[in-house]
């Protein structure tokens, strides 16, 4: 069983990729939509908000688990795998999303100039810049930080006015330096995709996070065959939220284009 964790309902746009390349496989999906955003939390406390959720869903049987969340990718993913996981959960991995999108950023960027939004604490850990750079010094990487869109998102105020002027003032900074990529730093942002291509005047390649993700997965698991098995009958689907699951289920609707039934848990 693979389980897939966000802070909150951005993970959707991850899921669904996945779902749709690997149908064949179980999956739990936990949004911890009682405590985002993470983004405006310290490491410490992201650490530990991470560490639960992989501790539950290593607990329900999953045996791969995807952060399918930018800022617990960032602050959390390295000290799970050089230290947690060994001593706690060996034989079981966590993967992240920030490599693979970085990785694609690389190869799309003819113009050497990337640009990365995203939440308050993925931007200040640097971890886009470190990833890009290590692989090619040559490419710069342009940051700006949007703390107020997780919170636009959760409340499914999308296509609220003061949303795009939000929008607007994030991206002034990303046109005036003209990247011919753009990462969406941040799962959630993935629910603004055509409002901010629309901003940057169809100019910039913006990255799909999803299918990404999605066709690292299927690489990895082609490596890794033994580490989850495939189901053997009906292949299950598990939805998880911290909050309210009425809204979680409205939300993932929207995105799966189906109806879906969370539960809801505590993290502790």
């Amino acid at each position: 069983m693979i389980g897939i964790f966000d802070s909150g309902f951005g993970g959707l746009t991850i899921f669904g990729d996945i779902e749709r390349q690997l149908p064949e496989y179980d999956y739990i999906y936990l949004g911890d939509n009682a405590r985002a955003p993470y983004g405006n939390h310290s490491q410490e406390l992201i650490y530990e908000y991470t560490r639960q959720a992989v501790d539950y869903l290593f607990n329900q049987g999953c045996d791969l688990i995807i952060l399918a969340c930018h800022t617990a990718s960032a602050e959390a993913l390295r000290k799970l795998q050089q230290e947690y996981l060994p001593k706690n959960w060996p034989g079981k991995n966590v993967l992240g999303v920030i490599r693979p999108i970085a990785e694609e950023a690389i190869r799309l960027s003819s113009g050497k100039k990337v640009a990365v939004i995203g939440t308050q604490s993925t931007i200040d850990s640097q971890s886009y810049i470190r990833e890009i750079q290590h692989q090619d010094p040559s490419i710069a990487v342009i940051q700006q930080a949007c703390p107020l869109l997780v919170p636009i998102i959760e409340e499914g105020q999308i296509q609220a006015p003061s949303t795009r002027q939000i929008l607007r003032d994030y991206l002034e900074s990303i046109k005036e330096a003209k990247p011919d990529v753009l990462i969406l730093g941040c799962t959630h942002y993935g629910w603004l995709y055509d409002i901010i291509n629309k901003l940057l005047g169809g100019q910039v390649q913006i990255l799909d996070s999803g299918r990404i993700v999605a066709e690292k997965l299927a690489d990895y698991l082609a490596r890794h065959s033994d580490l989850v098995k495939k189901s053997l009958a009906e292949p299950q689907r598990i939805f998880l939220t911290t909050d309210d699951n009425k809204k979680f289920d409205r939300a993932a609707q929207k995105w799966l284009g189906r109806e879906i039934k969370s539960q809801i848990i505590k993290l502790t």
